[in-house]
């Protein structure tokens, strides 16, 4: 395990460097700039019609609207909206939550641009199911001599799910479990692995019966669950934001100071620096919403909807509300609880059951957390498995071995419930920075197919 970690780190380091991340965020405020602000000047139309999509079916071998963008909101809100946050605090101070916040802004001008190239160069599979992402995009739309930029990330996205869509979910869902449990009742050693072989077990068992049923299945199963699960968990934060409502202006001034001066906020002994907390928050927001990774096309692409730039503002609301929404009030509901946070190491799953606590109670405060995070990286999960099945069929170019995949992936998320919660974290970055940079290529390269088909929608955005 040591040296798996040693690797990983190694070529995290170059993946995950400022390069990757400034391109990141570049492209962001380049297709903001392109585009005119679209994110900006059409949010509020954008939230209209995505919650109006909510009702109606879907065709043979398509989603509804509103069940892709459920599926894609599904992958994008996970461990990452409550683990991830209270890591970025860890790492970078209060000030890490305004880098957050702009990773945010910015990325939706990305999640836009890469679902609007989805459906624009989408096809169909041997069973008549839609199907689209990066890998068609790049492949089609840059051309054949880039076929192997899109394999590329075709292998790196088949990957990755193992990472992002088992091994930190499935990880983070134990230690939060195991956590609750310890309030109740503490778990000698032997006692918390058979916990996590249970909790694999189990959870491994659950998602074979989602995820084997298709694109189907899985768009109507992340169209119920998903906004209720977010729900849930804002209505506990937002309690815990009421109480301590009267720190507000303290928590925002902190959170606007530290992010240029940290020291100034925690104290010159902390040793946070402004890289660092540039670092944490804009790196939490990009592996929180996802935005430039290339995943959440891909289920975008399994819309009924035909107008690339209508499915494309599904994209949008997807990072507001996953950043700007969940990841804010984590945030708020962490700092606003008065929790030390310069002084907690360790699991990441202490300060948003510190906060809970703080209201709720040592149990019921652990019991909230750890439901929250079960439905976040159970439906995670499901999305990641069509993510990497369509990453698959595109390298073996046929559908006919998906099963062979959800069944593997389904074992990994059984194995995954024993692996450490950093180590599993640190895989996962690793394999999503691999999928962004042959993405953002992309998205570079395509950007006047965007401004085509955006015009083709908004004309007056130009007038």
């Amino acid at each position: 395990m040591e040296a798996i970690d040693r690797i990983n780190d190694f070529v995290n380091s170059i993946v995950w460097g400022w390069p990757t991340m400034i391109l990141l965020v570049g492209t962001g405020i380049f297709l903001t700039i392109c585009l005119r602000g679209i994110q900006f000047r059409h949010l509020g139309e954008c939230i209209r019609n995505t919650i109006q999509k909510r009702s109606g079916s879907a065709g043979t071998g398509a989603v509804t609207p509103f069940q892709a963008f459920a599926t894609a909101l599904a992958g994008t809100v996970g461990t990452g909206n409550i683990v991830g946050c209270s890591g970025a605090i860890i790492a970078g101070g209060p000030g890490a939550v305004f880098w957050l916040w702009i990773s945010g802004l910015f990325g939706m001008a990305t999640k836009y641009s890469e679902v609007l190239l989805a459906i624009r160069y989408r096809k169909k599979n041997e069973h008549g199911e839609r199907v689209g992402g990066p890998m068609f995009y790049i492949e089609e739309g840059l051309g054949k001599k880039w076929k192997w930029l899109a394999v590329f990330f075709a292998f790196a996205g088949a990957c990755a799910a193992f990472g992002i869509g088992c091994l930190s979910q499935v990880s983070s869902v134990v230690s939060a479990i195991r956590m609750s449990i310890n309030a109740f009742a503490p778990l000698s050693a032997e006692a918390e692995k058979t916990v996590a072989l249970v909790v694999g077990i189990c959870t491994a068992v659950v998602l074979a019966l989602v995820i084997i049923g298709g694109l189907k299945r899985i768009g109507k199963f992340a169209a119920n669950v998903s906004p209720f699960m977010s729900i849930i968990y804002l209505i506990f934060a937002l309690v815990v934001i009421i109480v301590n409502i009267g720190s507000i202006g303290t928590v925002l001034k902190s959170i606007l100071v530290g992010a240029f001066t940290p020291r100034a906020v925690l104290g010159a002994a902390i040793g946070i620096s402004m890289k660092q907390a540039m670092s944490s928050g804009i790196g939490r927001g990009l592996f929180s919403n996802e935005a430039g990774q290339g995943s959440a096309p891909i289920a975008h692409a399994g819309t009924e909807e035909d107008v690339p730039a209508k499915q494309g503002m599904t994209g949008v609301f997807e990072v507001f509300f996953d950043t700007i929404v969940i990841c804010t009030i984590t945030c708020l509901a962490v700092l606003m609880s008065g929790v030390p946070v310069e002084y907690v190491t360790g699991d990441k799953n202490v300060l948003p059951i510190i906060a809970f606590s703080s209201i709720f109670g040592d149990k019921l405060g652990s019991v909230c957390v750890a439901v929250s995070l079960v439905l976040f990286a159970f439906t995670t999960m499901v999305s990641w498995s069509l993510y990497g099945v369509r990453c698959f069929e595109y390298l073996l170019k046929t559908d006919k071995y998906s099963m062979f995949y959800r069944l593997l992936f389904v074992l990994v998320v059984a194995y995954g419930a024993t692996v450490p919660l950093g180590l599993a974290y640190r895989i996962s970055d690793t394999l999503n920075g691999l999928m962004a940079i042959p993405n953002i290529i992309a998205l570079l390269a395509l950007s006047k197919v965007i401004i085509e088909e955006t015009k083709k929608e908004f004309p007056d955005d130009w007038k």
